[in-house]
C-alpha cells in the first residue's frame, strides 16, 4: 500500500510541475486590463446605432435606444451588450442569450459558453485569440438577431 501511496504522490507532482507557472498578481492584471480594452474596441463597432453608456466601475455598455415592443413589453430602449471589470476578472455581459435562450447554441460557441455564469454575463479572465473571435462571433450574431427583430 505505501507503493501506491509514493507513485500516486509522484504523479501528482510530475502533473503540477507539467502545468504553466503560476501568474504574478501583475500579470493577472495585465491580463484583465487587456481583456477589458479588446472587448470594448469590439464593443465599439457597434456605435451607432446603438448608444454608449459608462457605469462607476469603468463599464462600457451599448443599448438600442427605439421604441420596441419585448414580450408584450411597449419599452424604450433594450440593452445589447457590456463590459465591466471586477477584481479577478472582467464581465462581459451578452443580452442576445437571454432575450433569445432558443438561439443560445448559435449564438455562442462551447468554449465561450464555458464562461457563462448564469443566464447573461460571462466571466473573463483572459483573452486568447481565439476567445476574441468567439466573442466577436457572437456580438455579430447577436447584433444581426436584434436587427431581425426591429430592435436596432
Amino acid at each position: 500500500m505505501p507503493l501506491t501511496k509514493t507513485k500516486t504522490t509522484k504523479a501528482v507532482r510530475e502533473t503540477s510541475a507539467a502545468r504553466a507557472p503560476r501568474r504574478t498578481p501583475q500579470e493577472k492584471a495585465a491580463d484583465l486590463a487587456h481583456a477589458m480594452e479588446e472587448i470594448r474596441s469590439l464593443l465599439e463597432k457597434y456605435t451607432p446605432p446603438l448608444e454608449v453608456r459608462t457605469d462607476a466601475k469603468g463599464g462600457y455598455h451599448l443599448w438600442s435606444v427605439k421604441n420596441i415592443v419585448v414580450e408584450g413589453r411597449k419599452r424604450k430602449e433594450v440593452y445589447f451588450a457590456g463590459v465591466t471589470p471586477q477584481k479577478g476578472y472582467i464581465s462581459f455581459h451578452y443580452m442576445p442569450v437571454y432575450t433569445n435562450p432558443e438561439q443560445k447554441s448559435m449564438l455562442i460557441k462551447p468554449e465561450l459558453r464555458s464562461l457563462l455564469k448564469g443566464k447573461s454575463c460571462f466571466y473573463v479572465r483572459r483573452l486568447e485569440p481565439a476567445l476574441k473571435t468567439q466573442i466577436k462571433d457572437a456580438l455579430a450574431s447577436g447584433f444581426r438577431l436584434y436587427q431581425q427583430q426591429g430592435w436596432i
